[in-house]
């Protein structure tokens, strides 16, 4: 078994149209997504060329494609497989886009892929390291759609207009819910030409929304993969039904991470369902926050992002980095709360902190390690007369 890493080494070489695209090269196109595209990648708005992955090889700002501090080793692992391999070396982008608005607390970011094989894939980018990004993923309790939302229609019809043929969809984490509402309500002509709608670990749709984009037209095509232990996804998804779960080698929040979910052959390899004590967990949120009206839900949602922001962290790579002192400003910020919404709001807390004690873990071992070599390397050499 290994990662979405060693399914480019062990099936690199086989190319789209000798094995079709499947669920795992989904999963790997939807993490390059991540990679920062800004300057490199004609723009939604421009009418130029796709450019190939060797281009961005060649570039000059290639180091800028890495800045996620979050998979910045694992991004760069990715982008040398592909580009070592017969089935991505010769993949092709255009028509990105890349929007952060904090007044309008929006994060949205999607690119355009052609395969080896003329596949076009639509990748919608998940939430990335700001906490402007992971507040919209709470805006989702809302019965309107978010402006992320609304962006994801009108480049799926922008794109579309560009080309005839058919084509795939998919995102990770917010993305893959941006991917299935883009595919809900992009009109009928361009719907009936989508292959399929990958969400990876995406949160669902509160009912009136799922049911004002008549999302049974497109329910066939829609295929959900969680991982074992999955949060995101079983955001407002926790009562739907039809989705995959999958193996992966960590625990909690840390498996929305993608570089941990396992994969054996060309395949993930599969579990039988959420675990029961994380369904428990997520049924509760789910049908407490469902509970609320519309002025709760914002009061939760707007209490939840003061809570993480008291911390004055910009990032969640900030927030979980300094964890003792973003812990000392939750527990001030939390007081005053009633039971219930204190509640919730430390459930989710600890489910972030979960990141931070395992970051805090690998830099515990990086420091030992440090400290073991330069004693290595102070340590006076041992002559043969000091043996005897």
């Amino acid at each position: 078994m290994g990662t979405i890493i060693d399914y480019l080494k062990e099936y690199g070489d086989y190319t789209f149209a000798k094995r079709p695209m499947n669920e795992v090269d989904s999963l790997v196109l939807c993490q390059f997504s991540y990679l920062k595209f800004d300057g490199i990648v004609p723009d939604v708005l421009e009418d130029k060329p796709f450019v190939t992955i060797e281009y961005l090889n060649r570039h000059q700002e290639k180091e800028k494609l890495f800045a996620d501090e979050r998979y910045k080793e694992e991004n760069t692992a990715l982008f040398a497989g592909m580009l070592g391999s017969a089935r991505y070396g010769s993949l092709k982008m255009n028509y990105y886009v890349n929007l952060i608005e904090p007044e309008r607390e929006t994060q949205f970011s999607a690119v355009t892929y052609l395969l080896e094989d003329k596949t076009v894939y639509l990748a919608y980018r998940g939430t990335d390291e700001t906490i402007v990004g992971w507040k919209e993923d709470f805006n989702l309790a809302f019965s309107e759609p978010v402006p992320g939302q609304r962006y994801s229609v009108e480049y799926m019809k922008t794109v579309a207009r560009k080309f005839s043929k058919e084509f795939y969809v998919g995102g990770h984490s917010k993305g893959g819910n941006f991917a299935v509402f883009a595919s809900m309500n992009c009109g009928p002509e361009i719907q009936k030409r989508i292959v399929k709608i990958f969400s990876h670990d995406g949160p669902g749709f509160r009912p009136e929304i799922r049911e004002r984009g008549q999302y049974e037209k497109i329910a066939d095509r829609v295929v959900r993969i969680l991982p074992h232990s999955s949060i995101v996804g079983m955001l407002f998804g926790a009562h739907e039904d039809g989705y995959i779960v999958v193996e992966s080698k960590t625990f909690g929040l840390l498996q929305h991470d993608p570089y941990t979910w396992l994969i054996k052959d060309d395949a993930f390899v599969k579990a039988k369902d959420i675990y029961k004590s994380r369904r428990f967990m997520d049924d509760a949120l789910n049908d407490w926050i469902l509970s609320l009206d519309e002025e709760h839900i914002h009061s939760f949602v707007d209490t939840l992002y003061d809570v993480v922001s008291a911390s004055e962290a910009a990032t969640l790579i900030d927030f979980t980095a300094d964890w003792k002192k973003s812990m000392l400003a939750v527990v001030g910020a939390v007081k005053g709360l009633d039971a219930e919404t204190a509640g919730m709001m430390k459930k989710i807390i600890v489910s972030l902190f979960e990141v931070a004690g395992a970051k805090a873990k690998e830099e515990l071992q990086e420091r030992s390690e440090k400290r073991r070599r330069r004693k290595e390397i102070q340590a006076p050499a041992v002559s043969h007369k000091d043996k005897k």
